[in-house]
C-alpha cells in the first residue's frame, strides 16, 4: 500500500506495459517509426494513447480538438477511439512532421476523421471561435509550443462544452518544473499555467503523473 504515486522502475514499467497495453498494430508501427526521429521525445507514450482513448470513451466523445499533431499518434488512437460519425481537428505547423501522420491515418482508415489545419494554432483556434463553434467541442488536447499552452488553454477553454474535457501535455516537463533557478522560456511557462490551473474556479482540475505530467481540466 502507498499513499503516493509508485515511483516506476524500467522492469515495472515494462510490466505496466505486459500487462495492460492494448496497442493496434498501426499504432506500434507508428510510435517505432518515431522513435528514430531526432525530436522522438514529442511522442506521448503509448499508455497515454491508451489513456486518452479510454477517455474518449466514457465521455462518448464525437468532436475532439488536439492542439500539436508531430507525426499523429495521439490524433490516431483518438480518432480510433472515436465513433464513425467522429471528428477531429488536429493543428499543426509542420508539413513535414504531420506527412507521417497522413499517412498512418489513412493506413488506418480514419484519414476522413481528422481534419488537418496547417497554421499557427491561436489563428486556428481564433477562427473556430469566429465560426461559431464555442462550446461544441467534447475534449481538447493540448502537446504544442509551451510558450503558447496559456493561449491555447484559454481558447479551447471556449470551445470546449460545458461537461468537456482539455488534457495538457508536459506539464512536469521531466521534473524543471520544480527548479525555480531554470528560467527557461517553456518552463516558466509550464510552470505559470500549472499555477493559474490550481486556482482557476472554471474548470474541475487533476495532474496526474502519466508520461511527462498530464492535466485534465474539466469545463463546469
Amino acid at each position: 500500500m502507498s499513499n503516493r504515486s509508485i515511483t516506476l522502475t524500467d522492469e515495472l514499467y515494462d510490466y505496466l506495459l505486459g500487462a495492460s497495453l492494448r496497442e493496434d498494430d498501426l499504432l506500434r508501427q507508428l510510435r517505432e517509426e518515431t522513435a528514430s526521429h531526432p525530436l522522438a521525445v514529442m511522442q506521448i507514450s503509448p499508455e497515454q494513447g491508451q489513456f486518452m482513448a479510454l477517455l474518449a470513451h466514457l465521455m462518448g466523445a464525437r468532436r475532439t480538438l488536439e492542439i500539436g499533431v508531430f507525426t499523429g499518434y495521439s490524433a490516431l488512437v483518438v480518432a480510433l477511439a472515436l465513433p464513425p460519425e467522429g471528428r477531429i481537428i488536429a493543428c499543426d505547423v509542420s508539413e513535414e512532421y504531420t506527412a507521417v501522420a497522413r499517412r498512418y491515418w489513412r493506413q488506418a482508415g480514419v484519414a476522413d476523421k481528422i481534419d488537418l489545419r496547417i497554421g499557427p494554432a491561436v489563428e486556428t483556434l481564433d477562427r473556430l471561435i469566429e465560426d461559431g463553434q464555442t462550446e461544441s467541442f467534447d475534449l481538447a488536447f493540448i502537446d504544442a509550443d509551451k510558450n503558447e499552452y496559456d493561449a491555447y488553454y484559454e481558447r479551447a477553454l471556449v470551445l470546449v462544452r460545458r461537461g468537456g474535457l482539455i488534457a495538457i501535455d508536459n506539464v512536469l516537463w521531466s521534473g524543471t518544473v520544480i527548479d525555480t533557478t531554470d528560467t527557461d522560456e517553456a518552463v516558466v511557462s509550464i510552470r505559470a499555467l500549472n499555477a493559474k490551473l490550481r486556482d482557476d474556479e472554471r474548470v474541475h482540475l487533476s495532474m496526474l503523473p502519466l508520461g511527462d505530467g498530464l492535466t485534465l481540466a474539466m469545463k463546469r
